[in-house]
């Protein structure tokens, strides 16, 4: 048989389109031909395939004509996955394994130049995208890729270490089956950083727990030293573990940048961007494009150390995800979109020296230097913070004196059983409540609404801000087993929204 087709699939944005691999062998001048708007490591396929095959003792068909097409011709293929698809097409159309069998294959593999398979990313993509269409057919993978597409429950996948091990079950014949890949769920960790590690700080770790619960952002402002990057690297370990579908999405995200962990699996995801890295990093792109630093803190957290030194462009990014829970990534040929509900944490000094409001120290900035470092973070974008918290200075004396505060374990339990009450009455966390919905969901009593009417009109409030501190009251609420808004809930909401220092 001169003609071979084998399926597999391309990554396109978060999904994983079908593509159909034909080979075809006809006489004429020797030659190796890819056609299918294939990327340059795709091309590099040839020269893999060829000492693959021949290095596993196969025959390669260097006597031909060779034509390898990639269908559909318009869709972008990149990355080593064809290496496996191609090198079976070669072998079905020289007649050297059995053709009728793969059709119930969908396959993806990288091929090393000895025919060892070697991971390729997407593979969880691969296994969702498998289960969406309603396909039955088999999917084949590379041992460790295959361990985290068996992670999609109802699909049949498959997985081996070598070329050969592929061949020797499609060979004329041949009774031997593939390996099937068994999802091995790893045992929770324990340990990591513990909320008993900071001492004192309780209106941080109190804004901490209420960020925890309802899903708010988080800036916390104070000197260097105070405890706010340690703060926030603890606020993954207060929220509850990821359900099914949630731990899915998070994986998927993590699987197409090829940086999911088998062992991480179900657990929230902390990402910690530096400080330089641009609109791009953060949000997404590239041809084609890829996944940002909001994208892989699906359903996580996103820590965004000193702020302010991030560029403006990159903050001004992330208004319309932190609204829409999803960025859509437009270029001239293609569009992709991408999940964004992502929980944002950030931590920044008052000031360019950073002692502004210290108890011990004087701040040496100028009242223009202050402004000018304040205003890198813009009106718009810090009204989509819901908490802005100070974490003052505690002199070294009194820190030694303190006992140890509650463990992380503890004030989980009591983020849990909010949420839970949030989840029950909603469906969702506070912070994903619509405007509209609020009446119904966070009913006040006269005298919290009298209250937070008086604070919207003296702080001169936007719409936005003014649901932004109900949600936050909601949370409050719950945590305190109140289904009514009461004047301390909604105090405590208005003080946990305090705006930057003043210059002096």
């Amino acid at each position: 048989m001169s003609l071979a087709i084998i399926h597999s699939r391309a990554l396109d944005g978060l999904s994983a389109a079908p593509v159909t691999v034909e080979v075809h062998l006809a006489n004429g001048l020797p030659s190796f031909t890819l056609v299918g708007l294939a990327e340059t490591e795709v091309k590099e396929a040839r020269e893999r395939v060829r000492a693959a095959l021949q290095s596993s003792g196969l025959q390669f068909p260097a006597n031909k004509r060779i034509t390898v097409n990639l269908a559909p011709a318009d869709l972008p293929k990149e990355g080593g996955r064809f290496d496996l698809p191609i090198a079976l097409g070669l072998l079905a159309a020289s007649g050297q394994i059995d053709a009728t069998r793969l059709d119930a294959l969908e396959c993806a593999g990288e091929l090393s130049l000895a025919g060892e398979l070697r991971p390729v990313r997407g593979a969880l993509v691969m296994g969702l995208a498998l289960k969406t269409a309603g396909s039955r057919r088999q999917l084949l993978l590379p041992a460790a890729s295959a361990a985290e597409a068996a992670l999609v429950q109802d699909i049949d996948v498959r997985s081996a270490n070598h070329l050969l091990d592929v061949v020797a079950c499609l060979l004329p014949g041949a009774e031997q089956a593939l390996a099937r890949a068994q999802a091995q769920l790893p045992v929770p960790e324990t340990g990591g950083p513990d909320l008993a590690d900071i001492k004192g700080q309780a209106l941080p770790k109190r804004a901490l727990e209420i960020a925890a619960a309802g899903g708010h952002s988080l800036l916390l402002m104070g000197p260097p030293g105070t405890g706010k990057s340690m703060l926030a690297q603890r606020l993954a370990g207060l929220l509850p573990p990821l359900d099914e579908s949630e731990a899915l999405e998070s994986a998927a995200v993590l699987s197409l940048a090829g940086q999911f962990e088998l062992r991480r699996w179900g657990q929230r995801v902390l990402r910690s961007p530096h400080h330089s890295a641009s609109a791009v990093a953060l949000v997404g792109g590239g041809s084609p494009p890829r996944p940002g630093e909001i994208s892989l803190a699906q359903h996580g957290v996103l820590f965004m150390d000193e702020l302010p030194e991030f560029p403006r462009a990159a903050l001004e990014a992330l208004r319309e995800p932190m609204e829409t829970g999803r960025i859509l990534i437009s270029r001239a040929a293609r569009q992709a979109e991408f999940p964004a509900r992502f929980q944002l944490v950030a931590a920044m000094n008052p000031c360019p020296c950073g002692n502004l409001g210290h108890s011990q120290k004087l701040c040496r900035c100028t009242p223009d230097q202050i402004n000018r470092y304040q205003a890198r973070l813009s009106g718009p974008f810090l009204d989509r913070i819901d908490l802005l918290v100070e974490v003052p200075f505690v002199p070294p004396k009194e820190l030694g004196r303190m006992a140890a505060g509650e463990t992380s374990a503890t004030v989980a339990e009591r983020v849990a059983a909010a949420r839970q009450h949030a989840l029950a009455r909603q469906q969702r966390p506070n912070a994903a409540l619509a405007a509209q919905e609020l009446e119904q969901h966070a009913p006040l009593d006269p005298a919290a609404r009298q209250l937070l009417e008086q604070a919207a009109e003296r702080l001169v409030w936007s719409a936005r801000s003014f649901h932004r501190v109900l949600r936050v009251a909601r949370t409050i609420a719950d945590l305190a087993g109140s289904g009514t808004l009461q004047a301390p809930h909604v105090g405590e909401a208005i003080q946990l929204r305090r705006g930057l220092p003043a210059a002096p």
